[in-house]
């Protein structure tokens, strides 16, 4: 421990006799400045044994004194050391008197005593504390790594829980809680997960504190990995401030996950590459190789019903190139992937660490501007991903930011496939891209492509593309019934409602049939399309809906 008032008085060598402030021996001495200033405030810094021997000082005079000691405690002056047998025989009362009414320790400084001596004795015993701090710190690092190496992040978070007295909790990139030491402190750690959201917002190395009435500790969090976008996250709790050899213990922790992190991050990009393999020949139809080059790693995947999910971060612009192609384009995140600022890492982690936490298999794999994801059906990662897009749709503003050209949407969209299994893996992946175009046209983040059949198709009307062909189709039909010449639209749309049936689509409207049929035949005339065909009523049928859906 540092060198404290008390630890000086016992110093046998110093002769130090107390005079005031008695109670308050046990503060510790940062340094030791000897000053004859009559104002020497300006020049500390806190935590100082101030020597003096009242060379400038009225020290007799009982309002001075109480100025002066009064300033020196405000200043964070630990003691005041007064050198006897200099200037004044004895300590002058009044400055007895205003340490004592002050509460700031008096020490009688003997002539015998250079001043030299107390600063050489604080100054050792801060350079032996040091010393012990840094022993002490290397034997905790070596600890720690030994630990690491034989017991992985659980057992370096126990030595590190017992090099500080008191607990250590891991966080993945999500901010779930992944360990914890000891196993108590689990309610603890997941109270922070808020507090270690916000952390991950921030450019890796960051750290925080947190603390307060919600807290029963002391609480560091700290940021891991190397890269912008933190990986990681360690807490630690204290029941006060980390002294000198528990901040190494603390370092050395940080140091050894962050390998550790960094060392699952470079297995990680290995997986990928293997998962990219396994896409790869399950979209080309080959089950039987996906499953040999899976393994154990993404085997149990395939021997469930599972989802595809195809995301997009931005509007794709173009013809695209088939699937096969473009899963073999890109296998490896870019630099953008560290940030904050990229959805598909941020969904890619979202399915990750809900995998992770509830033991599932799920293959990840970025394609560029693409993200596929293979989860078990009715599993965490699915439930996770819908969750996220979720949170995302409601975050977005009502009105709808939309591209002049397609009305799409720019941010990320997310298509979902329905329950397959690796024989149909392809027709899976095409489900989710469909979904993913739906979701693209109607601006929505998710779309699943079940929902798509279980709702009405008139909602795809509302496409501009498709809005533009019916007015284009249905216009000369409103420019003839504008003469007041008749009612050509509403004869038309009611008697596709009737499916032909001349009499109930005439009774609807309260005409004669043979009105009807000659209205009909004029539709016919001024469009110069047959409506015996099936495909001219169907369009005309669309085109009606698209417009009455104005």
């Amino acid at each position: 421990m540092p060198p404290t008032l008390a630890s000086l008085v016992h110093h046998s060598a110093l002769r130090l006799t107390v005079r005031a402030g008695a109670d308050r021996l046990d503060v510790p001495v940062r340094w030791v400045h000897a000053s004859e200033l009559a104002d020497p405030v300006p020049y500390m810094e806190g935590g100082e044994l101030l020597l003096i021997t009242a060379l400038k000082l009225d020290a007799e005079s009982p309002e001075a004194m109480r100025r002066y000691v009064h300033r020196l405690a405000a200043a964070g002056v630990v003691g005041l050391g007064f050198a006897v047998g200099v200037n004044y025989e004895e300590i002058p009362q009044a400055l007895v008197e205003a340490a004592a009414e002050e509460g700031l320790p008096l020490l009688e400084v003997p002539r015998p005593t250079p001043f030299l001596a107390i600063s050489k004795a604080v100054s050792a015993a801060i350079a032996a504390d040091q010393y012990r701090s840094v022993t002490a710190g290397f034997a905790a690092q070596r600890e720690l790594t030994r630990q690491a190496l034989n017991a992985g992040p659980e057992g370096l978070l126990a030595a590190l829980a017992a090099q500080v007295d008191g607990w250590a909790a891991l966080y993945d990139a999500s901010g779930a809680v992944v360990a914890t030491a000891p196993e108590w402190a689990g309610r603890r750690a997941a109270r922070l997960t808020p507090d270690v959201e916000r952390l991950r917002e921030r450019p890796a190395p960051a750290s925080a504190v947190a603390g307060g009435p919600d807290h029963e500790d002391r609480i560091e969090l700290h940021s891991l990995g190397t890269g912008r976008r933190p990986r990681a996250a360690l807490a630690v709790g204290t029941a006060a401030a980390l002294g000198t050899a528990e901040r190494y213990a603390v370092h050395s922790a940080i140091a050894l996950l962050t390998l550790t992190t960094e060392r699952s991050r470079s297995l990680h990009a290995a997986e990928q590459r293997l998962g990219a393999a396994v896409l790869r020949m399950l979209l080309a139809g080959q089950p039987d190789h996906a499953r040999a080059v899976a393994g154990d790693l993404y085997g149990g995947l395939l021997d469930a019903p599972f989802r595809v999910i195809v995301a997009e971060a931005s509007s794709a612009a173009g013809a695209r190139a088939p699937a096969e192609s473009r899963t073999a384009a890109k296998e490896q995140p870019s630099a953008d992937a560290e940030t904050g600022d990229d959805p598909l890492a941020a969904l890619a982690e979202t399915a990750e660490a809900a995998a992770a936490r509830a033991g599932e298999s799920v293959l990840v794999v970025p394609d560029g501007e693409r993200l596929v994801v293979l989860a078990v059906d009715g599993g965490a990662a699915v439930a996770a991903c819908t969750d996220h897009a979720a949170a995302l749709e409601a975050a977005r503003p009502g009105e709808r930011r939309r591209q002049a050209a397609g009305g799409e949407e720019s941010g990320l969209a997310v298509g979902l496939s329905a329950p397959s299994g690796p024989i149909a893996a392809a027709a899976a992946y095409k489900q989710a891209e469909q979904a993913l175009s739906v979701a693209r046209r109607r601006g929505r983040v998710c779309v699943e492509h079940e929902r798509l059949a279980a709702g009405s198709v008139l909602p795809l009307l509302a496409d501009d593309a498709v809005r533009a062909f019916a007015d284009s189709l249905l216009r000369p039909l409103y420019e003839h019934d504008a003469t007041g010449r008749g009612d050509l639209v509403a004869s038309l749309r009611a008697w596709l409602s009737r499916h032909g049936q001349w009499d109930a689509a005439a009774a609807d409207l309260g005409v004669h049939r043979h009105t009807l049929r000659y209205r009909m035949r004029r539709v016919e005339e001024i469009l110069g399309r047959s409506l015996d065909d099936p495909d001219v009523r169907m369009e005309l049928w669309m085109a009606l809906k698209a417009t009455s859906a104005d």
